[in-house]
């Protein structure tokens, strides 16, 4: 889903993150576990196996952004915010650039995400970020 709005490099690192984050949050794609506990082990070890090959490319930048990212969504989470969609698809148009700071704090602090939508969308085309938040809309709870 997401992956399609960021560098090919990074595609199974987004991937494997977002299978985890589904697995918290929603409907997994590719996973029926059992229970809700298999369900958040399994969706802790797949953020931390995409990360690391995410790490594996030597971009650290773009490690710091992920992990920013599973943050930012689970505050938004617990915070009953909308927002989510909007951070997967700027964090992963412009993963590792250095670029997202002000938007996230936007989100963060005051549950704005125009500037994440508006970074997305400038980095990956409208068409394709709006399909991919449409998808997202789609599997989370």
């Amino acid at each position: 889903m997401f992956s399609l709005l960021s560098e090919p490099l990074f595609s199974l690192g987004i991937e494997t993150i977002y299978e985890g984050y589904l697995l918290h949050y929603g409907r997994p794609r590719l996973f029926s576990p059992a229970d809700a506990d298999t369900a958040l082990l399994l969706g802790d070890y797949l953020y931390a196996h995409g990360l690391v090959r995410v790490a594996e490319t030597g971009s650290v930048d773009a490690v710091h952004d992920l992990a920013e990212l599973i943050s930012l969504c689970a505050q938004a989470r617990a915070d009953g915010r909308s927002g989510e969609a909007e951070a997967w698809a700027a964090t992963s148009a412009l993963l590792g650039q250095g670029a997202l700071g002000h938007a996230r704090k936007e989100l963060s602090e005051h549950g704005n995400a125009t500037h994440l939508i508006e970074l997305a969308r400038s980095a990956a085309g409208a068409e394709p970020v709006e399909a991919a938040c449409a998808a997202h809309d789609a599997r989370v709870l």
